[in-house]
């Protein structure tokens, strides 16, 4: 632990520098929002060509989010963090100086390839604070990723309409270069790894199954969900992860233990962070939409994407605010009580959307509600990881939680996509949801909210899952 070197870096700091680079990580998948409708004129491609910048970027993240947590357990938490910074950097030189497809695709992958970032900096923090410092200084760090994303879309919304798209990535590689810096002058390096050889099999196996499985769910509304090419890559991911799990599970020093992630309190802690993902990006996805909808559709406010983000931009101060509260009800009563506690809120939150949307202030304060929760249930998942795994594999494990928040938001943005794209109303020459189809994309990110809270009940409690150590301790004293 961390009382096994010397210190030379003030906890807060520590906390302040991770916390930047989550924010920047998390910056760097939504500032692409705003640029989505003059993309194919920006690339001089198609719509659905241009998609793939978009597309690149969650699909480099999932891969590289466990793979970079099992490097910075083996050579470095603080090493995987400065190449995590490096690739965001690069990728986004890259993306501002691109003037076509290929380009702008190559530096959003780049930058993708940062999203390991967060749960490395969560490890890192665990390995060097002191035992109090670590739960709020986690909660902070985890909360990042829902607060990147609530800023950075009236931040990138205002400085493509002021400046440039070139200027948001260039802004992009700044953040990055002095994070990254900051990390280097700054942050010591934790004495903990675990020696051993990567499993390159292993990472390829869960890549490419990744790849096959979030592909078709955030193209298949283009493909045709029936299409062989969208069913076929379905069917291949589950074989592979088949497989790719039978190889992890002969492996001395997997890439993934499996074991591990299958105790009940991994598992079922990240079954609801599949949930929580899918729920939080629902408050990204369809309020927004309904603040920019034209007044003629009887539901909309017609506000521009600069102001609609600024309205919705509390609900990223809310995500902060609230991981303090959360890491004090961890410590007072549990991670797991804290977990429900931050499900329940967010379901609060959806409620409101349901029935109260009509006025600005009404979305403004329900989205501020689901934030709150978010930040409250992020800050517990990290901390009911953790308490679960042995030490050396903490960044492994967070980085696969993290991951499985990530395939909750793929399943989010392809629902909703679905949902709004099947029910549609003629407005001059173009065609826009229904007030009754975000209802109803609202009322399933309720339901998840409601499937999270279910699986969070499943997660053994603290006494429970300290009699089960203690019963399996017994057992092998009694064998041995």
């Amino acid at each position: 632990m961390s009382t096994q070197h010397e210190r030379h870096t003030k906890p807060q700091l520590i906390v302040l520098i991770g916390c930047m680079c989550g924010i920047v990580v998390a910056l760097s998948q939504t500032l692409i929002v705003p640029l989505i409708p003059d993309l194919p004129h920006i690339l001089d491609t198609t719509a659905d060509n241009a998609s793939w910048a978009v597309t690149a970027t969650l699909l480099t993240a999932a891969v590289a989010t466990p793979v970079s947590g099992r490097l910075g357990d083996m050579f470095g938490k603080r090493l995987m963090l400065l190449v995590s910074m490096g690739f965001l950097l690069v990728g986004a030189v890259i993306s501002a100086l691109s003037t076509g497809l290929v380009l702008m695709v190559v530096g959003r992958g780049l930058q993708g390839l940062a999203m390991g970032a967060i749960a490395l900096g969560i490890s890192v923090l665990r390995d060097e604070l002191p035992t109090d410092r670590v739960g709020p200084g986690v909660a902070k760090m985890s909360a990042t990723m829902g607060i990147g994303g609530a800023i950075g879309l009236p931040l990138a919304a205002l400085v493509a309409d002021k400046a440039s798209w070139q200027m948001l990535f260039w802004l992009t590689a700044l953040m990055a270069g002095l994070c990254a810096a900051a990390v280097a002058a700054l942050v010591p390096e934790s004495p903990i790894k675990t020696p051993g050889r990567f499993d390159f099999i292993g990472a390829l196996g869960l890549g490419v199954a990744l790849v096959m499985l979030l592909l078709p769910i955030t193209k298949g509304g283009d493909w045709g969900w029936g299409n062989s090419l969208t069913v076929g890559l379905l069917a291949g991911s589950l074989v592979i992860f088949v497989a790719w799990g039978a190889w992890e599970l002969k492996r001395s020093a997997p890439l993934v233990d499996l074991r591990v992630s299958a105790a009940p309190q991994v598992l079922f802690t990240n079954m609801a962070s599949v949930a929580v993902g899918f729920a939080m990006y629902g408050q990204s996805l369809i309020p927004i939409q309904i603040v920019m909808a034209p007044e003629a559709t009887g539901y909309g406010m017609g506000m521009s994407m600069t102001w609609a983000g600024l309205v919705l931009a509390p609900s990223g101060l809310m995500m902060y605010l609230t991981s303090s509260l959360g890491a004090k009800i961890t410590a007072a009563r549990g991670p797991r009580v804290s977990l429900a506690a931050g499900i329940s809120v967010i379901a609060l939150g959806y409620v409101c959307l349901v029935a109260l949307r009509s006025e600005i202030w009404e979305v403004s304060v329900a989205t501020a509600i689901v934030g709150g929760g978010v930040g409250i249930a992020y800050a517990a998942m990290p901390a009911l990881i953790m308490g679960a795994v042995p030490v050396t594999e903490t960044a492994a494990a967070n980085g696969l939680n993290s991951l499985m928040r990530s395939v909750g938001t793929s399943l989010s943005s392809a629902v909703v996509a679905v949902v709004l794209a099947q029910n549609v109303m003629k407005l001059g020459d173009h065609e826009l949801p229904t007030d009754s189809a975000f209802t109803i994309v609202l009322a399933i990110s309720l339901a998840a909210s409601v499937v999270a809270l279910a699986l969070t009940a499943l997660i053994p409690s603290r006494r429970a899952a300290a009699s089960r150590t203690s019963a399996e301790e017994a057992r092998e004293l009694t064998n041995a």
